[in-house]
């Protein structure tokens, strides 16, 4: 069983079928929909989806702190490597193990700088990212992203995602409309919306998320997590 805990905006805790513990953009301290202190966040693996704030979060100190090892795009993981961290840089259509998991680094539409240094750096491509658990089951985070076609050609039509986490805010990633599309064009199982409501900016009601899904792709589940709660699959 997979265990998926939203920590709000883009990052979740996954645990795998055999326990290890997997943290996607932890956006945690600074995360004002995340209730969980940073120091009380206990994981072997990060993965970074691009180098902005509010998803490389507290990638740094946690990876300090646990041991864990980051996996980004190359532009971070050599910025991480400098900083005397444990990193492993991929790109677009990669995969790499990590014991008996399987993660491959996908496309996303979007833009990627490490803004929260002093002086802002180039970050590299936006990901996205697919985890093939242990027993299989195949976990979708699509980081910031856009609505583009490879949504159904590759990511839906070739890697077929169990659980699909998909952004829903609008101004800097699609909006319930789009997102419900991608939701679509991937064709998972269970779709859970993310990137939504940490900020005014980008609130959004999920009901209306819901009903596009079920308009568009009625045999999708859609899965609507409060901030600490956990979907097991």
């Amino acid at each position: 069983m997979v265990e998926i805990t939203w920590l709000g905006h883009s990052a979740f805790e996954i645990i795998s079928d055999k326990g290890l513990r997997i943290l996607i953009d932890p956006f945690i301290s600074n995360n004002p929909s995340c209730n969980i202190p940073v120091e009380e966040i206990e994981v072997d693996l990060i993965l970074v989806t691009h180098g902005h704030a509010d998803h490389f979060g507290d990638a740094m100190e946690i990876a300090n702190r646990t041991g864990a090892k980051i996996i980004g795009n190359h532009e971070v993981s050599l910025f991480l490597s400098k900083q005397g961290l444990e990193s492993v840089g991929m790109n677009m259509g990669g995969s790499i193990y990590i014991q008996d998991i399987k993660i491959t680094m996908l496309d996303a539409k979007h833009s990627s700088t490490l803004d929260f240094l002093e002086e802002i750096i180039p970050g590299g491509c936006p990901t996205s990212f697919l985890i093939t658990s242990e027993e299989g089951t195949k976990i979708f985070h699509a980081g910031d992203t856009g609505l583009f076609g490879d949504m159904e050609k590759v990511i839906g039509d070739i890697y077929k995602p169990d659980i699909a986490l998909l952004p829903i805010g609008d101004k800097f990633t699609m909006g319930p409309f789009e997102a419900s599309i991608a939701t679509k064009w991937i064709s998972p199982n269970v779709v859970i919306p993310m990137h939504y409501n940490t900020f005014p900016i980008i609130e959004q009601n999920t009901a209306i998320f819901s009903n596009f899904v079920m308009q568009m792709a009625p045999e999708i589940q859609t899965v609507i997590l409060n901030p600490g709660e956990t979907f097991k699959s």
